[in-house]
């Protein structure tokens, strides 16, 4: 009595027996995407860790009705090395006999029979559509087939419910109520590798290029390369060009090549149309410009290479989270809460009532089939609109007749990374747009003490978003010991406001300047810092521009790494990454690349943690995947070195594996910038200068300026789900200044779902789950 009572009172936690006695399928439905398999990895080894059996289910739907064979169980080992293949590795197919409700009822007969009651989709809304009418209509299904003498009155009882839980995969991120899907990033890298390629032969012969791009009814594929790449016109779906655009897309061509500019790209969405709902295809753009302008034209339609080649490090981790997530919501459901997505808003894990996100989703259809075009792209959802605005202002020249007088300075500071580029043009863009005379100051504070210092107009930044490094040039030499004459360049050159882009010591540079405001007047000028920094250590922003790009780096050379280890065997790679004494790309490689275990400065670890990672890799060395990877942040340890750690490994795994080690350097501060980076770079560098020249309105007293309140010097960062500005002065708090990182790092707390995933024995903190959320807030007009 007294023990059942003490069970009531402390009710079962322990994310190791959640599963026990349930089974999870996990299916991949509708056009592939990249990240697909992490999702399905991450599925089949946390629902493995609760103790739940799990199956795979092939082909699809199609795999679903037909069962048999095509409905296998999952293992540990069967997921392994199939995180960095794209597609999917369990097949998906278009399945008509699942429409119909025959198929449906042999699909849960076969489920009713395995015991099945946890289904894992992952695919678009018409796939998500598709399970959350199977599940509704679930009880009537086995009616049917208990009468049909098909399954048992026990098997019923057994079965009496299905849960549903979703996962969007589609490079297009067609869906609503989440930021990003599986696959959008990846085909972003697809589309950009082309662009880059094609900018490099379209200057050669001063032409103009077409691309075309997927998104059959959503944008986001062309909008999001068109301001990555700085396209010319871009054409989606959501806005179609206004009346006699002919003309106008005509003009901006003259006018560019008029300024300079060697090459035109313009880039068009497959469902692109007109005004009066015709589409607007390539060639109907080609003609135009062959036609009326003469130029060389060329077009280019990219087709299912965008669905094709390795996930992207963010998609792996999208879908690896995902699925960590996706279980949970499983195996916390009730026959009462709706059937759900798991999704990530900005970098929280989010669960949403899948018909509410499938609604809203349909409603940009009808939006646009209405001709409500300014609805369409409000309806889906902030980002998407954001985006459409950063591109629109950024595109082409529009300066204001009026100019301000003002002038802004843009500085790099600190180690080069890349994305650093595109926010120094979105900055002087901006700026200019503004009416301001932009500055740049070459080699960081040094560079504004010396006197480095000159107009950059419009022109000068052109082409600069592809660009790696810091055209700028850096350096890491911290204002303090030459306030006075920064002080008197800044008085000299009547510079008003300034963008400094850079790392950590872009933060505490500005930081000191802020301080010496009692002693210079000078400096009394609102301050603007972006982080711009491999390390992504930077407090008040939960990313760095830059971050994504090394991350990238990390995770296709871990790759390489593993690949050469399989074909061996019983190897261990030990590979150390940047990051000063921050762990991040440690430990979202570790996430990325499927890494046994990453060694970071913030989890203290001790020689029993290290005998423990030996035993784990001679357990696994006994399975079919008879390799390592291991991580190691450079400032980890002062004393348990890379070099230790690798002669602990090669002793203690004597006689069952082997270790090498790899020292990756300098090549993560280099390369092209991501898709992310490129768009993160741009959209911080254009709101730094639009929230400067509010300031400088703020600051404007008797005909001069003076800003010297503390929220007049901010951190412009990426906080949870938006871009926020928060004053340098009220960081310090949150800051370990000795170890240079934020002394709260949220992605400490993903650092379980790398261990699990490593099939460490852990205890996975479920208390803070993700609750529903809701898409359909309360109906604005624009919805009716």
């Amino acid at each position: 009595m007294s023990s059942n009572m003490s069970k009531n009172l402390q009710p079962i936690t322990d994310p190791t027996k959640m599963g026990l006695g349930r089974s999870i399928a996990v299916l991949t439905s509708g056009g592939d995407a990249q990240g697909m398999n992490a999702a399905v990895r991450a599925t089949v080894r946390v629902g493995l860790y609760t103790g739940a059996k799990v199956y795979f289910v092939h082909e699809g739907y199609q795999g679903l009705v037909d069962g048999g064979e095509n409905i296998r169980p999952a293992t540990w080992e069967s997921v392994s090395m199939m995180l960095q293949l794209g597609g999917t590795v369990i097949g998906s197919a278009r399945c008509k006999d699942f429409r119909a409700r025959e198929g449906r009822m042999k699909a849960a007969c076969n489920l009713v029979k395995l015991g099945i009651t946890n289904l894992c989709v992952i695919g678009g809304d018409g796939s998500l559509t598709g399970a959350n009418e199977f599940r509704t209509e679930w009880s009537g299904l086995l009616a049917d087939l208990l009468r049909a003498a098909k399954i048992t009155d026990e098997e019923v009882k057994k079965s009496s419910h299905l849960n549903i839980v979703g996962m969007v995969g589609s490079i297009d991120n067609d869906f609503c109520g989440t930021d990003m899907t599986i696959g959008t990033d990846s085909a972003l890298h697809r589309i950009i590798e082309v662009v880059d390629a094609i900018t490099t032969t379209a200057q050669s012969h001063q032409r103009t290029f077409i691309l075309e791009v997927m998104g059959r009814h959503c944008g986001y594929l062309a909008l999001v390369s068109a301001l990555a790449c700085g396209a010319d016109w871009v054409f989606i779906p959501e806005m179609p060009p206004d009346d006699g655009w002919e003309e106008h897309l005509c003009r901006r061509l003259t006018n560019q090549r008029a300024r300079g500019s060697r090459l035109n790209v313009i880039i068009v969405a497959e469902g692109a149309m007109s005004r009066d709902g015709k589409s607007i295809t390539s060639d109907h753009i080609k003609k135009l410009v062959t036609d009326r302008l003469g130029f060389d034209t060329r077009t280019t339609v990219l087709g299912h290479v965008q669905r094709g080649g390795t996930p992207s490090a963010f998609d792996r981790i999208l879908g690896s989270r995902m699925g960590v997530e996706a279980v949970m919501a499983l195996l916390e459901a009730t026959p009462d809460t709706p059937a759900c997505v798991v999704s990530l808003s900005g970098n929280q894990a989010v669960r949403l009532p899948l018909m509410e996100c499938v609604q809203v989703t349909k409603e940009v259809t009808a939006a646009m089939a209405e001709g409500r075009f300014e609805d369409a792209i409000k309806l889906r959802g902030k980002s998407f609109e954001n985006n459409w605005n950063t591109y629109k202002l950024l595109a082409h020249i529009n300066p204001p007749d009026v100019k301000s007088n003002i002038n802004v300075a843009v500085v790099n500071i600190g180690a080069p990374c890349a994305g650093m580029n595109a926010a120094v043009r979105a900055a002087v863009r901006m700026g200019i747009i503004q009416g301001h005379n932009m500055l740049a100051v070459h080699d960081g504070f040094d560079g504004l003490a010396h006197g480095q210092i000159e107009p950059i107009n419009w022109n000068s930044v052109s082409g600069w978003t592809g660009l790696g490094g810091s055209k700028l040039g850096t350096k890491r030499m911290l204002p303090c010991k030459m306030m006075e004459e920064i002080s008197q360049n800044i008085a000299k050159f009547n510079i008003h406001a300034l963008v400094i882009i850079g790392g950590f010591e872009a933060y505490v540079g500005g930081l000191e300047m802020v301080q010496a405001r009692e002693k210079y007047e000078e400096l009394c000028i609102p301050m603007v810092v972006i982080p711009a920094t491999v390390s992504n250590n930077v407090p008040g922003s939960d990313f760095s521009i830059g971050a994504d790009t090394a991350l990238n780096t990390i995770t296709s050379t871990c790759d390489r790494i593993k690949q050469s280890a399989a074909g061996t065997k019983r190897r261990v790679f030990l590979v150390e990454t940047m990051g000063g004494y921050c762990g991040y790309l440690a430990t979202m490689a570790g996430l990325a690349a499927g890494a046994d275990a990453a060694y970071i400065f913030e989890e203290k670890f001790n020689i029993k943690d290290l005998e423990g990672n030996v035993e784990h890799l001679l357990e696994k060395m006994k399975t079919t995947v008879k390799r390592g990877l291991v991580l190691r942040n450079e400032n980890s340890s002062a004393n348990y070195t890379t070099d230790f750690i690798f002669n602990l490994y090669s002793e203690e795994g004597k006689g069952v594996f082997d270790c090498r080690k790899n020292v990756l350097g300098h090549m993560q501060q280099g390369g092209t910038p991501t898709p992310f980076d490129r768009n993160f770079g741009t959209k911080m560098g254009a709101k730094s200068v639009l929230w400067l020249t509010e300031k400088l309105k703020d600051c404007y007293r008797h005909g001069r300026i003076f800003a010297n309140t503390p929220n007049s010097a901010c951190v412009l960062g990426m906080k949870k789900r938006a871009l926020t500005f928060l004053p340098l002065a009220e960081l310090k708090g949150d800051t370990d200044f000795e170890h240079r990182i934020p002394k709260t790092q949220w992605w400490l707390k993903i650092r379980p779902i790398m261990k699990i995933l490593a099939k460490y024995d852990i205890k996975l903190d479920t208390s803070e789950h993700a609750d529903m959320e809701h898409v359909i807030k309360k109906r604005s007009p624009i919805c009716k």
